[in-house]
């Protein structure tokens, strides 16, 4: 049995903070990400702001969070989502690896 999104990938405004530091700064997002399943922030960040590169990237860290959840997908439907609907899969992500966090800690400071 797979476990599912904690968001659906049209969840964005679910955390409207993080949606609009994402719609901003979406590197800064990805490195956050990135740096929840263990990769470097600073260069997955850096990554995601060169053409192509960008996309190896996002496909590698979506993978990865799909793979330490147990999440049901594919490396092709990581692909769709994340050319056709690139904010909110990286919100949804980014909301994924919040919600595992200690204490709910959240990117936004409030």
């Amino acid at each position: 049995m797979s476990a599912e999104w904690q968001h659906g990938l049209f969840g964005c405004f679910d955390n409207i903070g993080l949606c609009i530091i994402s719609y901003f700064v979406p590197c800064y997002t990805f490195g956050k990400n990135s740096e929840a399943v263990g990769e470097g922030c600073f260069l997955c960040g850096l990554m995601y702001i060169i053409p192509i590169a960008n996309i190896v990237a996002a496909i590698k860290i979506r993978g990865k969070i799909r793979e330490q959840r147990g999440i049901a997908g594919s490396t092709f439907n990581d692909l769709l989502m994340i050319c056709c609907c690139t904010l909110c899969a990286l919100v949804q992500e980014a909301q994924e690896v919040q919600g595992s966090a200690p204490g709910g800690v959240s990117m936004v400071r409030e």
